[in-house]
């Protein structure tokens, strides 16, 4: 990633009219990639956004762009990123490109692609597209000069793709869901999915006006959605954030559900049914009680670097197909080849069906174990993870914890903060020896 100068992990991301984030940047942006990608295939590339204001204009931008280059443009109008990815397979596009910054706040934006298989793009064609970007942008003559037009059945294409994913002879009939979609890019798709495999469905969070994405609602954050499961009476509730890649739930009782948790839903009935191939891959950050709980099921469980990008190299890697981050982004590889919010909530329900208990009774002997995470600011040049005493007091630590906690030390890659993060089985002791690392850190910054 060092390489790089406008990709980061997940496309190019940041504050609409600066960082990056400009409509010249989008303009060579389509440009540059559609230089790259139209060199061979169908010549022609998909663009879905989420509801943000300023998805207009870079949608505009990047139409010109790709047109400019002479690459046909194929226009989605608002859809979650999973639906951009798979309806680029579908279309056999050149690339998908989603206008969004996932569970950021309105006013950042991003873009991002996928590969004309559904999945991120490979390195080295994000490295050419930077290439490109540093040369002066030629326009094709007018008649090599690409052509736009709209899938005007992108909604229902992917709504019946969604529902394949339920077991046929199965049906939501007598379940009651409440269903927040963040007034993002899932408004008007995640309720019409769980309608029609059959259960009531109170929806909220469905009714963007381009500033409104994100706040105060979604999966990053649950006070909302946990009022109303509780106000209706809901069997269960499903939280997406913006972009439509990330899910959360909620029991009936209230109780929040996080990625690690689904991860272990979705674990144990693919080993029930026997299509478990190999293990579960997991972040940095995901619970030790995930860990501890799989390994007891004689499920193997690994961990990548914190993103849904190294989760992917992960499982590729080692040749599993379910993983994720405990933020809500789940991997399915069975189901798709991206994270997918609606998705990985149909493959709860479905589970649930299979085994007659309630969400709640699907994590019951999953124990999660407190997380305590402090952030402690340094100053200078200095690496705190390098000094002696920061090394010792984390040892100290360990010993303490033993084998039923962890330890991690991450420094931030935007700012000049050390995350430290103390897990184990009990909260006050967890505080206690956070803390205590952190005061090492601070006094060795």
């Amino acid at each position: 990633m060092s390489q790089r100068k406008f990709f980061g992990t997940d496309g190019i991301r940041g504050k609409v009219g600066a960082d990056q984030m400009t409509p010249e940047l989008a303009l060579k942006l389509g440009w540059a990639a559609g230089r790259v990608l139209a060199r061979t295939g169908t010549k022609k590339v998909i663009i879905g956004k989420d509801t943000r204001i300023s998805g207009y204009m870079f949608e505009s931008a990047l139409e010109a762009g790709f047109s400019s280059a002479g690459l046909n443009v194929l226009l989605m109008g608002p859809m979650p990123t999973p639906a951009v990815a798979y309806l680029t397979r579908t279309f056999r596009a050149e690339a998908g490109v989603v206008i969004s910054a996932s569970h950021n706040p309105y006013y950042d934006n991003g873009i991002k692609f996928f590969s004309s298989d559904g999945s991120k793009l490979d390195d080295d064609i994000e490295l050419a597209i930077e290439a490109e970007l540093e040369k002066p942008l030629i326009c094709a003559e007018s008649q090599f000069l690409g052509k736009v037009s709209r899938i005007d059945d992108a909604r229902g294409r992917y709504i019946e793709y969604c529902k394949g994913n339920f077991p046929a002879d199965q049906t939501l009939s007598g379940l009651k869901i409440v269903v927040d979609c963040a007034h993002g890019a899932t408004y008007h798709i995640a309720p019409a999915v769980f309608r029609e495999l059959g259960a009531e469905v109170v929806a909220i969070g469905i009714e963007p006006n381009g500033m409104n994405i994100n706040d105060k609602c979604g999966a990053t954050s649950m006070a909302a959605i946990r009022d109303k499961v509780l106000e209706v009476k809901a069997d269960l509730g499903i939280a997406l954030d913006g972009d439509g890649d990330r899910i959360m739930m909620v029991t009936r009782d209230g109780d929040i559900v996080d990625g690690d948790q689904i991860l272990y839903v979705l674990a144990l009935d693919a080993k029930e049914r026997g299509v478990l191939k190999g293990g579960v891959v997991g972040t940095q950050m995901a619970n030790l009680g995930l860990e501890l709980a799989l390994k007891e099921e004689g499920i193997p469980f690994a961990r990548s670097k914190v993103g849904d990008r190294y989760v992917m190299e992960l499982l590729k890697e080692l040749g599993w197909r379910i993983g994720g981050e405990n933020s809500g982004h789940i991997l399915n590889l069975d189901h798709g080849t991206t994270g997918d919010g609606i998705v990985a909530g149909i493959l709860v329900l479905a589970a649930m069906r299979r085994s007659g208990k309630d969400l709640k009774e699907m994590i019951a002997n999953l124990k999660m174990f407190p997380q305590i995470l402090v952030n402690v600011r340094f100053e200078g040049d200095r690496n705190p993870l390098e000094a002696e005493s920061v090394t010792a007091k984390v040892e100290e630590v360990e010993g303490e914890l033993g084998e039923r906690g962890r330890v991690l030390l991450r420094k931030s890659g935007t700012e000049p903060l050390l995350r430290v993060m103390v897990e184990g089985e009990d909260k006050e002791t967890v505080t206690r020896l956070a803390t205590a690392i952190a005061d090492a850190v601070k006094a060795a910054s």
